[in-house]
């Protein structure tokens, strides 16, 4: 019987993920109601019980297009037969060829000794020109396949409920939230004692620290701190708390404050200490490539935030 519900439950999510919020606790009445009877009837014929949900499921179809037809609307941009290929092509290329294409222009920028400022411009825009070359193209491409392949085309592949998504792992999350919180004790630790512990010293001995002092008279350093140990705050508040609209953009701001502020860092050369670079002998590109570093992880961190956002309010 759990498995029984828990099919049911993925079905009604998967489709319900496609609706307005407003119009989903009716819907999931009618349809939850709907299901139920089906494999009632089913059952009172002699099928198996989960040989009854399986069929009823199956003889209902893809839960994107049923969605569609509760809302009362087209899923069709390109047509309905290629409309679901057309979206999943799209996504993988947007989420493969984008961030290849960006890291290659960042890495040219930076073996070119352009300066850091460019090659994170150069970078970006390189990202949205790529998506939007991609998403013209290939829909262009599939709207050709559409008017030129219509009389020979064949019939779409049956939709089953094998093909319904895995729910997430709770107990994965949750790993994932220890060793972010693992990660933030020991990045804390050495930067907070990076003044006092370090590889290199002054003619008097006293140490000298890796990161520029300047965060320290200025008190960002401790203002960083706080933004990642409120990011990860709200990592736990997601894990525990049901999600709401103000949740994830409150928490969405608060993690993508954290590499914006990397990035002015690195960008106005506020990260590291030049006494330290000069006391270690650093050729001037140790730096620069440093600086690079950060720019580029961070501005792929808020890419993937944003759309780590979009990914779960599409799905609630």
């Amino acid at each position: 019987m759990t498995t029984t519900r828990t099919l049911t439950d993925r079905y009604v999510e998967a489709a319900l993920s496609r609706l307005p919020g407003r119009q989903r606790p009716d819907i999931e009445k009618e349809l939850r109601a709907s299901i139920a009877d089906a494999v009632d009837d089913r059952i009172d014929a002699g099928d198996d019980p989960a040989a009854a949900e399986l069929a009823v499921l199956t003889e209902l179809g893809d839960p994107v297009r049923l969605a569609a037809g509760y809302a009362d609307r087209p899923i069709q941009l390109i047509g309905p037969a290629l409309y679901l290929d057309y979206t999943r092509l799209l996504t993988a290329l947007l989420t493969t060829v984008v961030p290849a294409v960006a890291a290659a222009v960042g890495l040219v920028g930076a073996l070119q000794g352009a300066p850091a400022l460019r090659v994170a411009g150069d970078t970006l825009s390189a990202a949205l020109t790529t998506g939007v070359h991609i998403a013209v193209w290939t829909t262009l491409l599939f709207a050709i396949i559409e008017r030129a392949a219509a009389p020979h085309r064949t019939p779409p592949r049956p939709w089953t409920p094998s093909a319904l998504p895995e729910p997430p792992s709770r107990r994965l999350r949750y790993a994932e939230l220890i060793t972010e919180s693992v990660a933030l004790v020991l990045g804390t630790a050495f930067v907070l004692l990076s003044p006092l512990v370090s590889t290199r010293t002054d003619a008097d001995g006293a140490p000298i620290g890796v990161f520029s002092p300047w965060l320290w008279e200025t008190g960002v350093v401790y203002a960083f701190i706080v933004l990642l140990v409120a990011s990860l705050g709200f990592s736990y508040a997601k894990y525990y708390l049901r999600w709401s609209v103000p949740l994830a953009v409150t928490g969405s701001l608060v993690d993508i404050a954290c590499p914006v502020t990397s990035i002015w860092l690195a960008a106005n050369g506020k990260v590291l200490n030049p006494a330290f670079v000069q006391a270690a002998g650093w050729p001037a590109s140790v730096p620069r490539w440093i600086t690079i570093g950060i720019i580029a992880v961070s501005a792929l961190t808020i890419v993937h935030t944003v759309a780590e956002g979009i990914r779960r309010a599409r799905h609630r």
